[in-house]
């Protein structure tokens, strides 16, 4: 992911039995990164289908996503989502917060 070989790296992560957060954190990650906001939007979604928890790392990389793509809507909504979860007063997360309003 972080060479930009997104196709790529999608292949792998598909291919893996059991996703943990690390798997998914890293494939969100890497399309915010390179401005594929709408993989990562559907990907996050896509974890919480399969019932798997996000993280602070997921909710930092989600709101990157809503940053550079001015999603400003979805990015509230997520923000919510941060509150109930209790991970608002993270120093990484608040910063995220902020970058996306």
């Amino acid at each position: 992911g972080k060479c930009g070989n997104l196709d790529d790296a999608r292949g792998i992560f598909d291919k893996i039995p059991e996703r943990d957060a690390v798997s998914w954190n890293s494939m969100i990650a890497a399309y915010a990164q390179h401005y594929r906001g709408k993989e990562a939007f559907k990907l996050f979604r896509e974890m919480e289908l399969e019932g798997v928890t996000p993280d602070k790392v997921t909710f930092t990389a989600i709101l990157d996503a809503c940053t550079k793509m001015a999603a400003l809507a979805y990015g509230k909504l997520i923000h919510v989502s941060i509150i109930e979860r209790g991970f608002e007063s993270d120093v990484v997360v608040g910063t995220a917060i902020v970058d996306m309003y």
